[in-house]
């Protein structure tokens, strides 16, 4: 089961420098994958459904997409438990002057099928076909291994990020930005609740002003960690998009994103956390080179913390790129 779209990058689509937004790039994959994973949910007689994103998997910007060039979007569907679909998304950047093309991302993102009648209802998933028993083997490897991250992911959602008057230059306060967005019909699906790539993109938004604010050149996302969308935000609800660095090594910095979602029209709903991810940047100068990251200041001992946690997982991919990279025996 597979899909392609192939758009062209037009100036609303980048940043000051010509680099199509990380964000443009995230809501591309989700609609590919949106598609896909809704089309194969309604393959069978029986109740419509609609997909609905529910976690996108650590995925790397492989290199940069420019103005003027096609991007092309493929899908592919690569396995389904009872209640979800794993799909992988290629991402091919194409020069349309010199035809030279480039692998620019690959992601793997699960959905879960929501009845058109009921919107809190989770329907069953149409079995795909393997064409080797090791396919659905793997699969099933990752697909319990997300549920386990998942799960372990919710202890934050009580952390809000809170603001601090006249902060010093590169401390977490200091670049620290929040984004309050009312969620309209162009931002929702035909059910009525927000397309996970909008949410994406939102997201990339602030972790980008928080990466420019920090460093005060020109940026680029280099790698999302794990997105995990916790619950549905519904059409009319205010979301609140808070990013904040927790770690800078030499050359990148670890932007934690938290997304909040207020149901104003709704009174007998607290606001909850929607959504969490940690987004990585680098800086970069007007010729496209990396440059060194001004060192982040931990000031509270949480700060600290998560300056700790997030060494921890950058020093974990640095391992395994190292080992990736390594000549085989």
């Amino acid at each position: 089961v597979a899909w392609q779209m192939a758009p062209i990058m037009r100036p609303d689509d980048a940043n000051v420098a010509g680099n199509v937004h990380g964000g443009t790039i995230l809501k591309m994959i989700e609609e590919a994958g949106a598609i896909i994973s809704t089309r194969h949910c309604n393959s069978q007689n029986g109740e419509r459904c609609v997909a609905a994103l529910a976690r996108v998997e650590r995925t790397d910007f492989l290199s940069p997409m420019c103005i003027g060039e096609v991007a092309h979007v493929s899908a592919e569907i690569t396995y389904t438990s009872k209640h979800s679909v794993e799909v992988q998304v290629n991402v091919m950047s194409e020069n349309i002057l010199t035809g030279a093309k480039k692998l620019t991302n690959k992601a793997t993102l699960w959905y879960v099928p929501l009845s058109l009648k009921n919107v809190d209802k989770v329907l069953e998933v149409p079995p795909v076909v393997y064409s080797r028993q090791e396919q659905e083997e793997e699969g099933r490897k990752r697909y319990e291994a997300q549920k386990l991250e998942r799960m372990e992911t919710k202890w934050r959602n009580g952390d809000i990020v809170q603001p601090v008057l006249n902060p010093e230059p590169n401390t977490v306060s200091y670049s620290q930005s929040s984004l309050i967005h009312l969620v309209g019909p162009s931002d929702c699906t035909l059910h009525g609740f927000v397309h996970g790539g909008v949410t994406m993109k939102l997201m990339d938004e602030v972790a980008g002003i928080v990466a420019a604010r920090h460093c005060k050149t020109n940026i680029v996302t280099a790698s999302v960690d794990a997105i995990n969308f916790h619950d549905k935000i519904r059409k009319g609800c205010v979301i609140t998009i808070s990013g904040r660095m927790t770690f800078t090594s030499n050359k990148s910095m670890e932007i934690e994103v938290l997304v909040d979602a207020d149901p104003v029209v709704d009174s007998s709903q607290k606001r909850y956390r929607a959504a969490s991810a940690f987004f990585t940047y680098v800086s970069l100068s007007q010729e496209g080179r990396s440059l060194p990251v001004p060192q982040l200041v931990p000031e509270t001992e949480d700060e600290k913390k998560r300056f700790e946690e997030g060494k921890g997982r950058y020093l974990q991919m640095k391992a395994k790129r190292q080992g990736h990279t390594e000549p085989q025996p």
